[in-house]
């Protein structure tokens, strides 16, 4: 059995969840429209261009958890799958994560987005573990803080790391599936790197590396 890790966004769904719940949020008029429209689009393009400032955004995105109740994210959420996340759901992706599981694989999300939004999603796809850059919650209310290492980039394998520690798992014939060249130091560590709809930069690597190049959207 071998672990099979995956990116969430622009990997196993056709978009990118983080920024799809601010979009969301905007529809729903539960932010400052404009404001929250400009610096989510800025955030999101500095997230392609590999030069995001994670705990920036991570401010940003996790205020405005802050506002509501438990129940009322829950509820939020639950809209939010139907309306935002469905839509993006990829049956290339499902097969492929069929056909890890069938093989005895057991199966991993890793991601940056938050797992207030996240979480819910690896339960659709019936992954069997996730992590996270996970929300604060103190009294049953977001604080707007983030737990630990955020997610992200090179946070990735020491989120990762922490993980092995505790789970009967290794590195040992890993697969890792990912579009972002946020995510090369992760591709560098495992022995089966595959590039799944890769952004340019990635590609290019991916190409010079010889390493596997997939499509889930064709």
């Amino acid at each position: 059995m071998a672990l099979a890790i995956f990116d969430l966004d622009n990997t196993l769904i056709a978009g990118d969840s983080d920024y799809s719940w601010g979009v969301f949020l905007v529809e729903k008029q539960l932010v400052d429209a404009e404001v929250y429209r400009i610096a989510n689009e800025r955030f999101y393009q500095d997230y392609k261009n590999g030069t995001l400032d994670i705990r920036a955004y991570l401010t940003f995105s996790l205020a405005p958890l802050t506002h509501f109740t438990q129940d009322e994210l829950c509820a939020l959420h639950a809209e939010f799958m139907q309306k935002h996340v469905e839509p993006l759901m990829l049956p290339k992706a499902e097969a492929l994560l069929r056909q890890h599981r069938e093989q005895g694989d057991h199966l991993l999300i890793i991601t940056a987005t938050n797992g207030f939004i996240t979480r819910p999603i690896a339960q659709r796809l019936g992954v069997d573990d996730i992590l996270a850059t996970d929300p604060e919650v103190i009294e049953g209310r977001h604080t707007g803080n983030f737990i630990g290492t955020p997610c992200f980039q090179a946070g990735k394998i020491t989120n990762l790391q922490e993980w092995l520690k505790h789970h009967h798992h290794s590195l040992t014939g890993a697969y890792f599936y990912s579009d972002s060249i946020n995510d090369l130091p992760l591709l560098e560590l495992v022995d089966n790197p595959v590039a799944v709809d890769p952004d340019e930069r990635l590609s290019a690597i991916a190409n010079e590396r010889n390493w596997n190049i997939i499509s889930l959207r064709d």
